[in-house]
């Protein structure tokens, strides 16, 4: 089946037998996206969140590392630190395959930005609240989990969301360091039909998948959140 499009007036056949011949390899590839994708979001928006509440403690050393967590990551490449962890880790005796070593650097990359995220969140909450719940009894860390990380999530919900679409976009990195998510697959779908047009708009189709109803969602949670205040 072909379906002509027209692109600054070149017509360009896109033909639908690539996608039914492999696609149990666009398959693998999105369910891989979808693994990786779901395990580095749960990580990284937990480990944001740890790094947020320490860039904000009273103790000073907590602080320090927490600034320098969220300045380090966020100003190097993502694909430095998935190389890092699928070549570097050699030299600790420790060999990650593709997906493993993908997986891990995007959540470490992804929580950098989520973290000062909430953070901005929690210095949105009125000071007054912690001050209460510290005079009530409860120590720094249950002030944190119970009365001010909740609210502070509901302020930043939009750029959080925004996060996580980046971090599905994101797993493309792992194509190179043969993370055998969606790009990976598309790059050997590419390769053995010699054919590249084609093969990455489908391969953008299964990313809008993804990105869309994680978009959509996102949305249907703000206005819920902003519906209950």
């Amino acid at each position: 089946m072909l379906i002509l499009i027209k692109l600054s007036e070149v017509e360009t056949e896109l033909n639908f037998s690539i996608l039914v011949d492999y696609f149990d390899m666009y398959w693998d590839g999105f369910k891989a996206t979808l693994m990786i994708s779901f395990i580095a979001l749960i990580a990284s928006f937990f480990i944001g969140a740890v790094i947020a509440v320490m860039r904000i403690t009273p103790i000073a050393p907590l602080r320090w590392f927490g600034t320098a967590y969220v300045e380090f990551f966020r100003n190097i490449p993502l694909l430095v630190i998935a190389f890092f962890f699928y070549f570097g880790t050699d030299a600790l005796g420790l060999r990650l395959n593709g997906f493993t070593a993908g997986t891990i650097a995007l959540s470490i990359y992804t929580s950098a930005f989520i973290g000062e995220a909430i953070r901005s969140g929690i210095l949105a909450v009125p000071k007054g609240q912690t001050e209460a719940a510290r005079s009530s009894g409860l120590t720094y860390i249950q002030t944190m989990r119970m009365i001010i990380l909740p609210q502070a999530i509901k302020i930043v919900i939009p750029p959080i969301g925004n996060q996580f679409i980046n971090l599905v976009k994101n797993s493309s990195i792992l194509a190179l360091i043969a993370g055998a998510e969606l790009m990976y697959q598309a790059d050997l779908i590419s390769s053995k039909t010699y054919v590249v047009f084609d093969v990455y708009i489908f391969a953008a189709v299964f990313y809008l998948i993804i990105t869309i109803p994680l978009s959509i969602g996102v949305g249907q949670l703000e206005k819920r959140l902003a519906s209950s205040n």
